[in-house]
């Protein structure tokens, strides 16, 4: 036989299903005395509750950045100095390699140098003979090392991005303006780059 819960019972229970439902609405939303909390402000709350959720995210995903940034930023730095480091490296043994090139034009420079005058074998000839075969090989190391002689002749047309005038020479003929009229030491380029332009004398039409 079923039993009949007594009408006081049913008044408690009725008061405590009301008391849970307001402690779920009040864990979104405190209720303040006399104040029914209402369906827009539980949205709206949800939503607070939801952009902090989204801030926290940014923020973590900010510092990850972050980190990973001040990381690369240190591997560039360690990557920038080892490569200024083989750079000097690699212009080093470029300088070395083009003093080695020219160690033994030197010494054949210091044979000649050295020659005594007074010995009968030693013939203004035989000196004239020794300096040009050192300057032809002088050349020889030049060309080795891409180096191009900048060598105008009379009438060329002057260019000023491998000469360097160093005196006008007034001339009556049109034609021979803004032309060379005298080289007075030659230039040289290397890969491209001007070490130094052939000065020249350049006529000038009055």
């Amino acid at each position: 036989m079923k039993e009949e819960t007594p009408v006081e019972d049913l008044g408690e229970l009725d008061a405590s299903a009301e008391s849970e439902n307001r402690d779920g609405a009040d864990a979104v939303v405190p209720e303040a005395e006399g104040h029914k909390v209402t369906p827009e402000e539980v949205e709206e709350a949800l939503a607070e509750a939801d952009l902090d959720r989204e801030l926290d995210a940014l923020q973590s995903e900010f510092e990850e950045l972050n980190d990973r940034h001040l990381r690369l930023a240190a591997e560039f730095t360690n990557y920038r100095r080892r490569a200024d480091a083989e750079s000097l490296a690699v212009w080093g043994r470029a300088q070395a390699d083009l003093v080695r090139r020219f160690l033994d034009v030197l010494d054949d420079l210091q044979r000649v140098s050295g020659l005594d005058p007074a010995e009968e074998s030693v013939t203004v000839q035989s000196i004239v003979e020794g300096i040009d075969l050192v300057e032809r090989k002088f050349l020889r190391a030049l060309q080795d090392v891409g180096a191009e002689v900048v060598d105008p002749e009379e009438g060329d047309p002057f260019d000023p991005g491998t000469m360097e005038a160093m005196l006008r020479m007034p001339t009556d003929d049109p034609e021979r303006d803004d032309c060379v009229a005298q080289v007075f030491q030659k230039g040289y380029v290397v890969d491209g780059n001007l070490v130094r332009p052939a000065r020249v004398g350049v006529f000038k039409a009055d």
